[in-house]
């Protein structure tokens, strides 16, 4: 059982931040803001989701796209009515508007996917040769990449020493693909994608960016920085609908196997052969994710309406406060690769003195109503990196979140470190969750044992 942590030796001078940002506003209106969320220690305020990194709420516009598209739902392609019709343009339409987005060149194809994780498993099916990418990658762009010949680079200090690196492994064996992350899931660091694009291409590699965390924070151009292959995630995108996508060059896409056998990825069939169709149908077997698709595209069209500086400007702002209010809690230390030597999106990982991880977003949750994550992140390498045999919190930011909820985190984290939790909480095996927690699920949930976390 916990009660209260073994807190740093000078707690004591532990204080809120000095200059709160409750001033700013969301940027866009996303579903499920305002939300009450119950305390352990009674009442109620509304809910802070500050957990954006890992699955961002619906965007409301894109919410309104769904809601009206739905009464026209039905078969793709190969259906003669008129809703059919209305569905197969709704459907190509979102897949070019995912790829004007991205900065598609007239001849890159936009395969749609389940997820960034479905996208690059499909392309390490495709690249004819050797991948190589750094050890910091996001499980997603890091185990489809562990085939014969592939090799993993150590992020090493420094930028400009992780570049040299990379560089000197391209130089030693040929390879076909350079895979990396755009930003960093657990420190919000953003790669110089421009940079390594042409790394690549003068080594003879192509470059392939896992977009899933940097698409949502800026703008991303595969023509003006040469990139040859994108994923992106929709639940990261604020369109949870189950759609993603991989965009990029043609011809390896062309001549990989299909990614699943079925209807629609074939032009004929014989009795004793196949005429597989070129990408995108060659990839998209089986009655595709229409719904998943539509939202996919009528997020990027209106995070493109908003601007990239709105976007950007609003983030900066918080995540200056969120990285400057908790340094200045004594016992936090911020995760981080490259220290003021690249841009960063809302994404800060972080640790405290003496208190697990997962008590830390236990007590956040329980007793201030605010949600974030706790682990490795779906990361193991770069945690056991950053932070060696432990495990760490992670709060990220995005368009629907008010300055008062990062706030109200650092003053959480404060509280925590000089009060300690103000609750009675399990210990490790049981995951510290509250004892007696006297929190009502709404009607609707099932409450279920905690298992072990997926990642």
């Amino acid at each position: 059982m916990i009660t209260t942590p073994t807190p740093p030796a000078d707690a004591a001078t532990a204080v809120a931040p000095a200059d709160p940002v409750t001033l700013v506003a969301p940027v866009a209106p996303v579903l499920g803001h305002g939300l009450e969320a119950p305390l352990v220690t009674g009442g109620s305020v509304a809910y802070a989701n500050l957990d954006i990194a890992a699955s961002a709420p619906v965007l409301s516009a894109v919410h309104d796209e769904v809601e009206a598209f739905l009464p026209w739902y039905a078969s793709v392609h190969r259906g003669a009515g008129y809703a059919s019709k209305v569905a197969t343009d709704a459907y190509e339409r979102s897949r070019a508007t995912i790829g004007a987005f991205v900065g598609a060149r007239p001849d890159d194809v936009v395969v749609l996917t389940a997820q960034t994780t479905d996208a690059l498993n499909l392309l390490a099916r495709a690249v004819p040769g050797r991948a190589v990418h750094l050890d910091l990658e996001h499980h997603a762009n890091l185990l489809p990449w562990r085939r014969p010949g592939d090799t993993a680079v150590p992020a090493r200090s420094t930028l400009a020493e992780t570049l040299a690196a990379l560089e000197r492994e391209l130089r030693r064996e040929p390879a076909a693909l350079l895979a990396v992350t755009g930003a960093s899931n657990v420190t919000g660091e953003i790669l110089p994608i421009a940079r390594l694009s042409d790394l690549a291409h003068r080594h003879g590699a192509r470059i392939a960016v896992d977009a899933a965390q940097l698409a949502p924070h800026r703008r991303v151009d595969l023509a003006s920085t040469d990139v040859d292959y994108l994923a992106l995630s929709g639940h990261k995108l604020y369109a949870p609908y189950g759609a993603g996508a991989l965009v990029g060059r043609r011809d390896w896409l062309d001549a990989a196997p299909p990614k699943l056998s079925g209807g629609g990825a074939v032009r004929r069939v014989w009795a004793d052969d196949v005429d597989w169709g070129v990408a995108p149908a060659r990839h998209e077997a089986g009655s595709p994710n229409v719904v998943g698709a539509l939202a996919l595209a009528a997020a990027c069209r209106a995070i493109e309406a908003l601007g990239a500086g709105v976007v950007t400007s609003h983030e900066e702002a918080l995540t200056a406060a969120l990285r400057t209010g908790l340094a200045a809690v004594p016992g936090v230390r911020l995760l981080d690769l490259w220290p003021g030597e690249v841009d960063r999106i809302g994404v800060v990982s972080f640790t405290v003195d003496g208190v697990p991880a997962e008590l830390v977003a236990q007590v956040l949750s329980a007793e201030h109503g605010i949600g974030v994550r706790d682990g490795r992140f779906c990361a193991h390498l770069l945690l056991d990196r950053l932070s060696p045999g432990r495990t760490a919190v992670r709060a990220s930011v995005g368009l629907g979140t008010a300055g008062s909820e990062v706030d109200r985190l650092v003053r959480g984290a404060a509280a925590l470190v000089q009060h300690g939790p103000q609750w009675r909480y399990a210990g490790a095996d049981e995951g510290y969750v509250p004892l007696e927690d006297p929190r009502v699920l709404t009607p609707w949930v099932q409450l279920r044992a905690p298992g072990p976390p997926s990642c």
